[in-house]
């Protein structure tokens, strides 16, 4: 039987809450150099390292009795039923926002055929005036490279030796730090104009999970989801620089395989792993689900003008709301469906 890493699947889940608490604290601060977590969107890039790795870890010694489109229906399978949930969340929350004035301008029709576009990942109309790819799910954007990602994998990835990859994930180390350093910061790639560089962002981080799976180079410290979880935390909040892209950069290309490293070479037990389950469990429908309600909020902000005491108890609350929400849709919707898809089109020979 294939080892578990529960302590990725923690880090996958203090990824997303990192996100969240970013998301929530943005309305207040839109402007990075004075947010206090100035670097939490590149929680999305250690989302790509763990997807790379997991990935590997996966369906690398499946390829004999596993087809490309084998695959895909797995896939699909794992990721697409919180796809659909998640975009009439966000069509819902367009009709009923009571703040924004470019979605109040679409009618029931239009607002419709723009939910039904946003199923299949596809760019669709920048409803907000944000220039988004994906505006009526904002994370959908990095969602759409997890499947990019795959796809590369199916049909490139599978096939390639050490040496091949390795110089693959150097020229996609280069590639991604030239962005960064001319960037300045690492936050896009959600954007009509910056979309080139959502492909950057992944190609490194996958690749290089990838390969970190394949080299089998663990760390292994105590308590290691504690320290990673510190690590992560750390990394997102320290303030900008005067080389910030190059930071960013050196972050994703060196502390995040170690941080994965060490969170797969870690034991854990106990309350621990429950907590780790329990983190992991949550960790995707919580980051796809919750950015619907985040237009609300801030343009509540920026509409009404609340008190920042108001804005905070408003912030806890969401917090705590999104947690019950991705449970309860993990629970009743997604784990239900997907095992019913699982029964009816995925083959036993390819589990």
């Amino acid at each position: 039987m294939k080892p578990h890493y529960p302590i990725l699947d923690g880090l996958r889940g203090t990824a997303a809450i990192l996100v969240v608490i970013f998301h929530l604290i943005e309305a207040i601060y839109p402007d990075v150099n004075i947010h206090p977590m100035h670097h939490a969107f590149l929680a999305v890039d250690f989302f790509f390292l763990l997807s790379g790795f997991v990935v590997g870890y996966a369906y690398d010694d499946r390829w004999e009795r596993m087809t490309i489109k084998d695959f895909f229906k797995i896939r699909l399978v794992r990721l697409h039923p919180l796809v659909i949930v998640s975009s009439l969340i966000a069509g819902a929350c367009i009709l009923l926002d009571p703040y924004t004035e470019s979605v109040q301008k679409f009618s029931f029709l239009q607002v419709t055929g723009i939910t039904l576009l946003a199923m299949t990942l596809l760019p669709v109309p920048d409803v907000r005036g944000w220039n988004e790819t994906h505006s009526i799910n904002g994370p959908f954007w990095s969602l759409l490279q997890e499947y990019i990602a795959n796809l590369v994998y199916a049909v490139i990835g599978s096939k390639l030796n050490r040496t091949a990859l390795w110089i693959i994930v150097i020229i996609c180390a280069i590639a991604l730090t030239i962005t960064a350093s001319w960037r300045g910061n690492l936050g896009t790639g959600w954007g009509f104009d910056t979309f080139w560089i959502a492909f950057v962002r992944m190609m490194f981080p996958f690749f290089a999970g990838l390969l970190l799976f394949r080299t089998g180079k663990l760390i292994r410290i105590k308590n290691a989801y504690l320290w990673c979880s510190v690590a992560l935390t750390v990394l997102f909040c320290l303030p900008t620089f005067r080389f910030n892209g190059l930071y960013e950069a050196a972050v994703i290309i060196f502390a995040f395989p170690l941080i994965v490293a060490a969170g797969a070479g870690g034991s854990i037990n106990g309350k621990r792993a429950k907590l780790c389950k329990f983190s992991g469990d949550i960790s995707y429908p919580i980051y796809i689900l919750h950015y619907p309600f985040i237009y609300i909020y801030t343009s509540w902000i920026y509409a009404e003008k609340p008190d920042t005491i108001t804005i905070w108890y408003v912030a806890i609350g969401l917090s705590i709301f999104f947690v019950l929400l991705a449970y309860a849709v993990l629970k009743l919707y997604d784990e239900p469906v997907r095992k019913w898809l699982k029964d009816k089109f995925i083959t036993r020979r390819t589990v």
